[in-house]
Order: structure tokens, then C-alpha cells, then sequence
């Protein structure tokens, strides 16, 4: 866990470069489980936090529960040896899924949004058809998930969403369209992401930011987690 935290050169570090966002969340949330069993690292008895990491547990506790998965995700990702370094890795991804069937879907509902395209790409995305999802794209369309450069080309986000992706819920709850220059619409989203790890229950507070081309295609949509700037700030320091 140290070597994960420190980037060390590892083996267990370079293989943990490689995995996606989701598995990545997915081994420290087991790894929490098997530490509560006393599995792994078991804590001993009397042990104490030093009063630093009492402070961040502490600030951790007082978000909500999307919030803290976001500082957490956010902290998980960026451990391990630092993939730039690696030469001609295979990046490791949760197995395809395939499409929920038309008739087990059901469509979302986003207050003050009508766009169909906006919808689609809730309603397609929410079935892991993510075939259909990149029709809905401009040839030279992108999109920029949190925190990261934008992925641009209907090939670069249709592997994105292969491996970021799925068994996500999106649920979209209101919105504003309004018209752009040269015939374009701008569609903003805000509501919840449900993720496969944390269930139900756990929803992280998320925005869409969609550019619609003249003729109803994606030409780009930024997705922006909601967390606290000054909470995450704390965190940080």
C-alpha cells in the first residue's frame, strides 16, 4: 500500500499503472474489506491516528457520500508507477458488457431539457449500448471527462466509454438549452452518476456540458464532478 501511495517501481506498482479508473477503486474497496476482516494489514489494538490524518479522516467524514467518492477516486488514480514511464503497456479494463435489451430500458426524463441528442446519450450510456452512444457523435466530436484532457475522434471516445464506463447510472434530473453561434445548441445537465462499486445508495453529483452541431450531433460534451473546490483544497493540504 506504501509502494502504491509513493509510486514505487514495483512490479505491484506497474501492474496497478495499468488498470482502469473503476478497477482501481474497485481493489481498494476490497482491499478496505479485507482490512476490516484483519486479512490484510490488520490494524492493531490501541493503535491511534497521528492528529494529521485524524484531521483529513475527519474531513473525509463530513462530505457527502459523492463528494467523498470523488477526493477518493481522485486519490487512487493517480497511485502507482507512473504509466508515461511504461513502454507499450496493454491498459487493463473491466470485461465489455454487453447492451442492455430495448425492452428491460428505460428512458430519463430531464427537467427543462427536451434535446433528443441529450437524451440518447443518457438513455445509451445507461444501457451500455455504447455502439449506438458514438452514432450520436460528430466524426470529429469529443469529450472531456474529469479532470482530463479532452479525448476527441469517435474512436477515442468509443474506447473510452468501453473502458470508463460501464454499468454506470446516470441520473439526470434538470437542465437549460440555449442557442450557440452558427446554428449550435448548448445543453447544460446536472444530476447524479451511480458507479457499480458503491450501488444505490452512493451517487456522485455530476454536470454535462454538451455542444450540439447544426445538425443534432455531439460535437462536445465536458463532464465536471460536483465537489467543493475549497473542501477538496483542505483535503489537499
Amino acid at each position: 500500500m506504501c509502494d502504491l501511495a509513493n509510486q514505487a517501481d514495483t512490479s505491484i506498482c506497474r501492474a496497478y499503472a495499468m488498470w482502469s479508473a473503476n478497477i482501481k477503486l474497485g481493489f481498494w474497496y476490497q482491499l478496505g474489506v479485507w482490512m476490516d476482516q484483519g486479512i490484510v494489514a490488520p490494524i492493531p489494538a490501541g493503535y491511534q491516528l497521528s492528529a494529521n490524518a485524524a484531521a483529513v479522516l475527519q474531513a473525509v467524514r463530513e462530505l457527502d457520500q459523492g463528494q467523498q467518492i470523488t477526493v477518493l477516486r481522485n486519490a487512487v488514480v493517480d497511485m502507482g508507477f507512473d504509466p508515461s514511464k511504461l513502454d507499450g503497456y496493454t491498459r487493463v479494463s473491466e470485461p465489455v458488457v454487453a447492451p442492455q435489451e430495448k425492452s428491460e430500458r428505460t428512458q430519463v426524463a430531464i427537467e427543462g431539457v427536451t434535446n433528443s441528442t441529450v437524451l440518447n446519450y443518457m438513455d445509451n450510456l445507461n444501457a451500455n449500448d455504447f455502439g449506438t452512444l458514438i452514432d450520436l457523435f460528430a466524426p470529429d466530436g469529443a469529450l472531456q471527462p474529469p479532470f482530463q484532457r479532452p479525448i476527441v475522434g469517435r474512436d477515442a471516445v468509443l474506447q473510452f466509454f468501453n473502458e470508463e464506463c460501464q454499468n454506470l447510472k446516470l441520473i439526470p434530473e434538470r437542465g437549460v438549452s440555449e442557442p450557440a453561434e452558427d446554428g449550435y445548441t448548448q445543453v447544460k445537465v446536472t444530476g447524479k452518476v451511480q458507479t457499480p462499486w458503491f450501488g444505490a445508495a452512493v451517487g456522485m453529483n455530476m454536470a454535462w456540458r454538451f455542444l450540439i452541431n447544426p445538425n443534432g450531433k455531439i460535437f462536445f460534451v465536458a463532464i465536471d464532478l460536483l465537489a467543493s473546490p475549497k473542501e477538496l483544497l483542505n483535503l489537499v493540504r
